[in-house]
């Protein structure tokens, strides 16, 4: 091991699911980039030999039986002590000789999280269809929070303990990045991306990835997030929008009654008086929201100071 890792537990952590072509190859990968490091197979029901193949290769191999990856990821940030955690898939497309590079650099500027962001030299490595996915969402989430990461859906990152510690994991699928992203983001975690090579896999090994399904899944994530991150502007927008309706529907009625006194569309009246009403109740429920989430932010914050950051543990050493 690196003379700056010493006295460091470093964990490498790998979900698996029917991964048996291509789990030896990125086991042996990341032993010979951190060789001091513990590396743990997590298996999430595979019906072929990954859990074999891995433990022949020297991994740690335990396993999840809640489908998904989120609940891998769950279960491993719960189950495995280390000061760092560097996390990839297990078949054998992430750069395990870059794994050094994420961690000293996780240690040199004392950052919370390094995602190592894909670039791809072969074509069938990442597919069009998830690159435009992944500009899209990358979009969608930097306008939501202000900020973001140019690979958001990256597998491949490199983690301090108190962000480990600190992470909720709710998220049961391949929407598990994105809550990762949005969990850096709101909590102003101290962050960087390091560019590292992605590769197409091993003959016999498959992507689990549904380029539609699981899209639909993290917009979803990101729309769930939205509305209990931001609830002033998801609440407040809604308010808006039926606000701006009801005075659409109002405008015809002042009219008649600026010229005769009446009020002849009485149904309609009715209507724009409730929907002023729902108008202001979804402002107000954004407000309240608001102090809620604040509050529970505030707690998570508290949770994650808790513990030391990643440079403080390399100064001991």
């Amino acid at each position: 091991m690196t003379e700056a890792f010493v006295g460091l537990r470093i964990a490498v952590l790998l979900p698996c699911y029917n991964e048996e072509a291509a789990i030896e190859q990125t086991v042996a990968g990341f032993r010979a980039a951190l060789p001091g490091a513990t590396i743990y197979v997590y298996d999430n029901n595979s019906t072929d030999r990954t859990r074999e193949v891995a433990a022949v290769a020297g991994a740690i191999v335990r396993g999840e039986r809640m489908q998904g990856k989120g609940n891998v990821v769950r279960r491993m940030f719960a189950d495995v002590e280390a000061d760092i955690y560097v996390m990839a898939d297990g078949d054998a497309t992430y750069e395990a000789a870059a794994a050094p590079i994420l961690v000293q650099r996780l240690l040199d500027e004392q950052l919370d999280m390094v995602v190592g962001a894909r670039r791809s030299e072969v074509e069938e490595a990442y597919r069009r269809g998830h690159r435009f996915g992944n500009r899209m969402l990358t979009g969608i989430l930097a306008r939501i929070f202000g900020r973001t990461f140019s690979d958001i859906l990256s597998g491949y990152r490199v983690f301090s303990r108190r962000f480990v510690k600190s992470f909720p994991a709710l998220s049961s699928g391949f929407e598990i990045e994105t809550e990762i992203s949005v969990h850096a983001l709101e909590l102003a975690m101290p962050v960087a991306e390091v560019i590292t090579a992605y590769g197409a896999r091993p003959e016999g090994s498959e992507s689990k990835l549904s380029t539609y399904r699981d899209g639909w899944r993290i917009m979803r994530t990101i729309g769930h997030l939205f509305r209990i991150e931001r609830p002033v502007l998801f609440y407040g927008g809604f308010g808006l929008a039926v606000a701006v309706a009801a005075l659409v529907l109002a405008v015809p009625l002042a009219i008649t009654y600026a010229k005769t006194g009446l009020v002849p569309r009485f149904p309609t009246a009715i209507l724009v008086t409730g929907l002023m009403i729902v108008a202001a109740m979804s402002f107000m429920c954004g407000l309240i929201l608001d102090t809620v989430v604040r509050g529970r932010r505030e707690v998570r914050r508290l949770a994650y100071l808790a513990l030391s950051a990643p440079g403080a543990l390399s100064k001991v050493v």
